[in-house]
């Protein structure tokens, strides 16, 4: 009897140990999100326009910014920036582009989700305008340029010289958004 109660309890510690593992890796990304923010470390960039009114542009400084493209494997698309890397001064506006290639048949959907590095840099780099604040349909075969508008808040730190913007493209064709858009516009 004392070893049949001695097991309830044990069983009960398991179950109780194996829900609050579940509730804890629930936690975990919100978690993960409030520290690195704290930190200044996720990297993120805003995903919404930020505006630009006019301030002195630092020209005694220049800020290499960097640009990078991946695609998700399962993406059809082509995606490169125009230029790989520049060189701006901090309070400059600055307009560039990325072009995307849709390689397939039919017609696709892309959402790009940007990151900076530094993580600490991500802050003071704003987007005025940016394809990656809306999703990217494009055709069969057809291609696009994508414009990036974008300054460097002059009160970067000047430990970071370098900045890199990297956009991942992912297809979001397949997963309900192309319809859901569509009735949308219907309604």
């Amino acid at each position: 009897m004392e070893k049949a109660e001695s097991n309830k309890k044990l069983i009960s510690m398991l179950i109780a140990g194996a829900i609050g593992m579940f509730g804890f890796g629930f936690a975990l990304v919100p978690l993960y999100d409030v520290l690195c923010e704290q930190l200044g470390i996720n990297g993120k960039t805003s995903s919404t326009a930020s505006s630009y009114q006019a301030m002195t542009i630092d020209k005694s400084r220049t800020v290499t910014v960097e640009f990078m493209a991946q695609i998700q494997s399962d993406m059809p698309w082509e995606f490169t920036p125009e230029m790989k890397r520049m060189q701006v001064h901090p309070g400059e506006l600055i307009r560039t582009n990325f072009k995307a290639i849709n390689l397939s048949t039919e017609e696709t959907l892309g959402q790009a989700i940007p990151s900076v590095s530094p993580g600490q840099g991500a802050a003071y780099f704003n987007k005025t305008e940016c394809f990656c604040f809306n999703q990217q349909r494009l055709t069969a075969k057809a291609s696009a340029e994508l414009p990036l508008i974008f300054f460097v808040d002059p009160d970067l730190p000047e430990s970071i010289s370098t900045l890199t913007l990297s956009y991942t493209l992912y297809n979001i064709t397949d997963r309900g958004y192309v319809d859901a858009i569509e009735q949308g516009a219907a309604r």
